[in-house]
């Protein structure tokens, strides 16, 4: 369930292009030329918290076992990337947490054990090293430990990282590299 930066970074762009939408970043991870009418193409503009949130809203939609929880993900997230999804889903599928990291990894991984497909959202990046020890210890060898019962395999953990403009050394560290 992890995924090095630049693979995250290539299905992100090929997802971006097939859905029409612009962003940027389009230009400078392709090696071909972007063709700038693509912004309003088929009347679609976005950028990637638009495109996040249209991921989450297309899973949700999807299947009643996915979930969203994390701090502060049920008024929006600080990004605004799971804007209005608590109205479309409910208080079941699209709620807060408390700010407990290690808490919200183990919770996702106890659900996707049980069959859920959790998406857990870290707030920042730089504060997922008390969930650490939970996904590479716990839920990387979930499957093995319990002879192929169960398995994480629906897991998703989201977190913003890198720049964010005006959070100083806390909230501006890249730390996919760890993973």
């Amino acid at each position: 369930f992890f995924f090095d930066f630049c693979t995250c970074m290539s299905l992100m762009m090929r997802a971006l292009r097939s859905q029409r939408c612009y962003h940027p970043l389009l230009k400078a991870f392709s090696t071909a030329a972007v063709d700038e009418s693509i912004r309003f193409q088929n009347g679609v503009h976005t950028n990637f918290v638009g495109a996040i949130n249209n991921a989450l809203d297309n899973a949700l939609s999807r299947d009643d076992k996915v979930c969203l929880f994390g701090e502060d993900v049920a008024f929006g997230g600080v990004f605004r990337a799971s804007n209005v999804l608590l109205e479309k889903y409910g208080k079941d599928r699209v709620f807060n947490t408390p700010l407990a990291e290690q808490g919200i990894a183990g919770f996702a991984i106890g659900m996707a054990a049980m069959g859920w497909k959790p998406v857990a959202e870290i707030q920042f990046a730089d504060y997922i090293f008390p969930a650490f020890d939970q996904m590479v210890n716990e839920a990387s060898k979930y499957r093995f430990r319990s002879g192929g019962q169960f398995n994480c395999g629906g897991m998703v953990i989201r977190s913003p990282c890198g720049a964010v403009g005006h959070g100083g050394l806390y909230h501006s560290q890249s730390v996919e590299a760890y993973f």
